[in-house]
């Protein structure tokens, strides 16, 4: 069901109809290289060539091309408009001139996306587009498409098909067909190993599961860059006794987006073969009430000894990260990277589209931000504002997992995930929505991978110049 193959593509171009693509600078350009009747079409529809607009072309045999307006559009997201836009089960191929064929690639991909294998009946095929000659860019651009509609379908999985064992079992087999060696823990050793994210799946029936994976590249000697991978794989989060309103339960299935994102991003490091060692932890548990299940007030040990008092059972996401982050820093990780749908104060602040970014380290956080334009998979960052830090302050234990102040919540949560890194640990933390709300060209609702391309192309660079014995390039 997951990791299923990229069927909007085809590898024969017999029947394929061209698709152009212009600026609004460019029109008068195009319509000189059709011809005369589909100039004069174009000219009497109005087509402006503004961001997503799609006009068909006709001949005498019938329909004979298409051209998208990419209006000022830089990025891969306005090719999407392609797969609503065109004929269902028509087939194209790009026209000669398009000026990145590997945007193109992934910008089809990301739009023609969609969640329907458990409908009794399903849509008809949609377009489908002629891969152009492959190279690296255009491979790349297939390896991030199937990574990203990895994550959609995990995300978009309903909960009742997807819990704690299942999430895990769908890592092994994406990681395991990649050759990684993949270990899940569960029953007493997780609580052992784990025991913070043990207290938060006390309370549901399907146990929680703990996905510990180790993968190398084939160029990658001993002493290759190791990169960390951790991630929130909360499969329903009811808030526990700290209960959610029916409202803020509705999309509850998404939780695990953090989860889904480190596995996507894996995928996209081992198909790319970067010469680094990469561990991964993915935290697949589940938040719900039951007489087993936290309640407000507990204090947890955690696997680093602190004692944790729970103010807020429904602040579960960082109480299932910080045992994976000490675990993963006992390593001495070059970078570690962790993803989780964190707070709601992340999407007051910054809005549902833009991933808040929290960084110990200033060149990383620069060198992903940078990657983040450079791919059009933008973050943002919010500082971890050490006068913060005392608002974590417990009674009865070490420190408490929320703060009694209503303000800077985002930052709270990532202050509290500090606690659980070491000094010398090179962090970074994506406090992502994982949803789009509604449709947008190359984005179909529901779930969505924020921040892992950004992060592959931050990684990509500097074990590039870590490889060449230099710094990472600003």
């Amino acid at each position: 069901m997951f990791d299923r193959a990229l069927d909007c593509f085809a590898a024969g171009a017999a029947g394929a109809r061209p698709v152009h693509a212009v600026r609004p600078e460019g029109i008068e350009a195009l319509r000189a290289g059709l011809k005369p009747g589909q100039a004069a079409y174009l000219r009497d529809c109005g087509f402006s060539a503004r961001r997503g607009e799609v006009a068909l072309l006709a001949d005498g045999a019938g329909l004979a091309g298409a051209v998208l307006g990419l209006g000022q559009e830089r990025g891969p997201h306005v090719w999407g408009a392609l797969a609503t836009g065109l004929p269902p089960g028509s087939l194209w191929q790009l026209a000669d001139g398009v000026e990145d064929p590997a945007a193109a690639v992934l910008g089809f991909a990301l739009g023609a996306y969609r969640f329907d294998g458990l409908r009794r009946e399903r849509p008809a095929a949609g377009p489908a587009l002629v891969l152009p000659q492959g190279d690296g860019d255009i491979a790349a651009a297939l390896s991030a498409a199937r990574a990203t509609w990895l994550v959609r379908d995990l995300v978009n999985t309903p909960a009742n098909l997807l819990g704690p064992h299942e999430l895990a079992e769908a890592a092994r087999d994406v990681l395991g067909r990649a050759g990684a060696q993949v270990d899940v823990i569960t029953n007493s050793l997780l609580e052992h190993l784990y025991p913070v994210l043990h207290a938060v799946g006390c309370g549901a029936v399907r146990a929680p599961h703990v996905v510990v994976a180790h993968w190398r590249g084939s160029r990658a000697a001993d002493d290759a860059p190791l990169v960390s991978l951790c991630g929130k794989g909360v499969c329903f989060d009811t808030g526990g006794y700290d209960l959610k309103p029916a409202s803020g339960m509705l999309r509850m299935k998404k939780d695990m987006a953090g989860a889904a994102t480190c596995l996507g991003l894996a995928r996209m490091i081992m198909d790319a073969d970067l010469p680094v060692r990469l561990e991964i932890r993915l935290g697949c548990v589940e938040n719900m009430i039951s007489g087993a299940a936290m309640r407000p007030l507990d204090i947890v040990k955690s696997r680093t000894g602190l004692a944790i008092e729970i103010g807020n059972t429904d602040a579960e996401g960082r109480l299932v990260l910080c045992d994976l982050l000490a675990e993963a820093c006992a390593s001495q990780p070059y970078v570690l990277l962790d993803f989780a749908t964190l707070t709601g104060a992340a999407r007051v602040a910054l809005g549902p589209d833009l991933p808040a970014l929290f960084s110990n380290d200033d060149v990383l956080a620069a060198d992903l931000l940078h990657a983040g334009n450079l791919v059009h998979d933008p973050v943002w960052r919010l500082p971890l504002w050490d006068g913060y830090n005392s608002w974590l302050e417990s009674p009865t234990g070490d420190l408490n997992n929320v703060s009694e102040k209503a303000q800077a919540g985002a930052i709270i949560a990532a202050l509290f995930l500090q606690r659980f890194v070491s000094a010398q640990t090179r962090w970074a933390h994506f406090d992502v929505y994982g949803w789009n709300d509604a449709a947008r060209f190359g984005a179909p609702a529901g779930g969505e991978a924020q921040a892992m391309r950004a992060a592959f192309t931050a990684l990509s660079r500097r074990v590039s110049c870590a490889a060449a014995g230099e710094g990472v390039k600003e």
